[in-house]
C-alpha cells in the first residue's frame, strides 16, 4: 500500500515509517523539515515530501492511506479533522495517533461521510485507545461485569521524547481533567494519586492520572464502573517536578508558555544519559465471575530503547489487513485483534505475559467461612473492587442530650428527619476501604481496614474493633473495642452498637443504632435502604 506519514520524521512517526517500511508499504515521509524527511526517506527507501497540515493537502493525493503521528491534537485549532475530512473526500482512508480524548471521539461526526466512501478513518490508533482496548477486549472474556479497568504507560528516561509530547503531557499537568469512577464523571487533577505499577522482571515504576480517550470512550464501550489510566517518568526528580507544577496551577493558576514548555523540553534531554531505555505498559481488568471476583492482568516490557515503536504497532496491525477494518469514522476501540497487536510486535525486543488472580474484598477476608452465609443483598454491597456508590433514603434520629448533640456533631452525624436521601460511597484500597457517607448533604467518612481482631473502623482519632457477625438473617456490627489516638479506650468507654445489614425482599436494608456509654443515651439512629447506581 501506498502510506503517507504526517509527521514522519518526529518520534513516534519515524518509528511508524520503519515498520511500515519492513512490511514492504511505499512509505512516503511527510513534514515541515524536509531534510529530516529526506535521510529518512532514503534509509527507509520511501519518498520524502515537505508537508504542513495546515497547509495544501493536494500533495496527500494517492495515497492509499494517510496517517497523522504529528500531534499535540488537542491544539489542531477550530478545524481540527480538516486533514480527515479531506481523506474521506479523496476515499482516501485515514488513521491518527491521537491519544487526546476530545479528539478521538469527535471524529464519529464524519462516520457517514467515510461510509458513504466506502473509507475508514480511526482516531487513536495508538497505545492508547487502539491497543489499550484490545487488551481489554481480551481480559474481560467471560467477566459478568467490569469493575475496574486500570492502565498505565511507564517509559524508560532514554526514550526520546519530542515537543508534541512534552506539550501534551504539560497541557494537562495541574488541570482538571474528567475521569470515571463508580459509574459516574468524576474529576481529578492532572499529574496526582501517584500509583505504584509492578512490570515484572524487576521493573517498579511510579504513575501519575492523566485524561486519555479510555476515561471517556471505554464506561459505554466495556460498560465498566470505573477506568483509571496513569503515565510516569522513570526519574523521580521530573516526577517531582511535575507533582508541584501540578500543585503550583491547581493553588495560583500558573501556566506555561511556549518558551517555558521549550525550557523544560530542553532540560528532560540534558536528563537523557540517566535512567534506562526500558519501559512498559500495564492493564488490568477487575470483575466479577459469578459470586467472585478476579483481576486479570497483561503487562508489557520493552527493552533496548524499542518503546518509541509501541505507538506505532496498532497502525501497522491495521494495515496488515486493511479489508478487515469496516468502513466509518470512529475511535479505534477493539479495532485489532490482541494477537495481531502481539504478532505486530515480534521483530522488537519487547515481552509480554498475562495473569488471573481471585480478588477478596475485605469484608470476605474478615468474616472467612460465614461469608458464604450472607443473604445476596448484603454480599453483593460487599462485592466490589473498585468506587462503588449506593443511594437511597433513610429515617435519622438523633439523641437529645447535650452530650449526644456535642458528639453527633464532632463526628458529623446526620439531623434527624425522615425520608432523607442518602448516598455510600465506597473506595477500595490495597489496605482496605474508604466510606463516605451523605445524608442530605452532611457528611461524614470512615476508614475500615483489617485490625488484629477482625474489622477495624476508624473516624479521624477515634477508631474501633468491630465483631462482625454474618448469618442468614444479616450482618451485624458489634463495637468490640476502641483507641483514641491510639490508646486503647477501656471497654466500659465504649459507645453501643446495634447495627445490622439485611436483605428485604432482595433490597439491601441498614439499620444502625448508636448509644453513648455511661447509660449517656441515644447518639444516633439511622435506618434505611440502599441500591447500586
Amino acid at each position: 500500500m501506498k502510506v503517507t506519514v504526517i509527521g514522519g520524521s518526529g518520534v513516534f512517526g519515524e518509528r511508524l515509517c520503519r515498520l511500515l517500511a519492513r512490511d514492504g508499504h511505499a512509505v512516503t515521509v511527510a513534514g515541515r523539515d524536509g531534510a529530516k524527511a529526506g535521510r529518512l526517506a532514503a534509509e527507509i527507501a520511501g519518498a520524502a515530501l515537505i508537508f504542513d497540515r495546515s497547509g495544501d493537502l493536494v500533495p496527500l493525493s494517492g495515497a492509499d492511506v494517510v496517517i497523522d503521528a504529528a500531534g499535540p491534537f488537542h491544539a489542531y485549532g477550530a478545524d481540527p479533522y480538516r486533514v480527515a475530512r479531506w481523506c474521506i473526500g479523496q476515499r482516501i482512508c485515514y488513521l491518527d495517533l491521537s491519544d487526546d480524548a476530545g479528539f478521538c471521539a469527535g471524529i464519529v461526526a464524519l462516520d457517514g461521510q467515510a461510509k458513504a466512501a466506502g473509507v475508514f478513518a480511526l482516531s487513536g490508533v495508538s497505545s492508547v485507545p487502539a491497543i489499550s482496548s484490545a487488551v481489554v477486549a481480551t481480559l474481560a472474556r467471560g467477566l459478568d461485569r467490569i469493575e475496574v479497568i486500570d492502565t498505565a504507560i511507564l517509559p524508560g528516561n532514554r526514550a526520546p521524547r519530542g515537543q508534541a509530547v512534552v506539550d501534551s503531557i504539560l497541557h494537562q499537568t495541574g488541570a482538571a481533567v474528567p475521569g470515571w469512577e463508580a459509574g459516574r464523571v468524576a474529576r481529578f487533577t492532572g499529574w496526582s494519586r501517584a500509583k505504584v505499577f509492578d512490570l515484572g522482571k524487576g521493573l517498579i515504576r511510579r504513575g501519575y492520572m492523566i485524561g486519555v480517550p479510555d476515561q471517556r470512550l471505554f464506561p459505554a464501550f466495556f460498560k465498566a464502573r470505573t477506568v483509571w489510566f496513569r503515565a510516569g517518568l522513570e526519574l523521580g526528580v521530573m516526577s517531582r517536578g511535575l507533582s508541584a507544577l501540578s500543585a503550583l496551577r491547581r493553588w495560583c493558576g500558573l501556566t506555561l508558555p511556549r518558551s517555558g514548555r521549550r525550557g523544560l523540553r530542553v532540560i528532560a534531554d540534558l536528563l537523557l544519559p540517566f535512567g534506562t531505555d526500558r519501559g512498559g505498559m500495564v492493564v488490568s481488568v477487575t470483575g466479577t465471575v459469578g459470586a467472585g471476583l478476579v483481576t486479570r492482568r497483561w503487562r508489557l516490557r520493552v527493552d533496548a530503547g524499542d518503546g518509541p515503536f509501541i505507538p506505532g504497532i496498532a497502525a501497522r496491525a491495521i494495515l496488515r489487513a486493511p479489508q478487515r477494518v469496516a468502513p466509518g469514522a470512529r475511535p479505534a476501540l477493539a479495532e485489532v485483534a490482541l494477537s495481531a497487536i502481539e504478532d505486530a510486535m515480534r521483530d522488537l525486543n519487547v515481552e509480554t505475559d498475562q495473569t488471573e488472580a481471585p480478588v477478596t474484598p475485605i469484608f470476605a477476608q474478615v468474616l472467612g467461612a460465614e461469608w458464604a452465609q450472607l443473604p445476596d443483598a448484603v454480599r453483593q454491597s460487599h462485592l466490589h473492587a473498585g468506587p462503588t456508590r449506593f443511594e437511597g433514603l433513610s429515617t435519622v434520629t438523633r439523641g437529645a442530650g447535650r452530650v449526644s448533640r456535642l458528639v453527633g456533631g464532632l463526628f458529623g452525624f446526620p439531623k434527624a428527619g425522615a425520608d432523607i436521601s442518602v448516598s455510600v460511597t465506597k473506595t477500595p484500597f490495597p489496605q482496605g476501604e474508604v466510606w463516605l457517607r451523605d445524608f442530605g448533604g452532611r457528611r461524614f467518612r470512615s476508614v475500615l481496614t483489617i485490625g488484629p481482631k477482625g474489622m477495624r473502623e476508624r473516624f479521624g482519632p477515634l477508631s474501633f474493633d468491630l465483631g462482625l457477625s454474618a448469618s442468614a438473617e444479616g450482618l451485624a456490627f458489634p463495637v468490640t473495642g476502641g483507641r483514641a489516638l491510639g490508646l486503647p479506650l477501656p471497654r466500659w468507654a465504649l459507645p453501643i452498637s446495634q447495627s445490622i445489614e439485611t436483605d428485604i425482599d432482595g433490597q439491601f436494608h441498614f439499620d444502625v443504632r448508636l448509644s453513648l456509654p455511661f447509660g449517656l443515651g441515644l447518639l444516633a439512629h439511622y435506618k434505611g435502604w440502599l441500591r447500586e447506581i
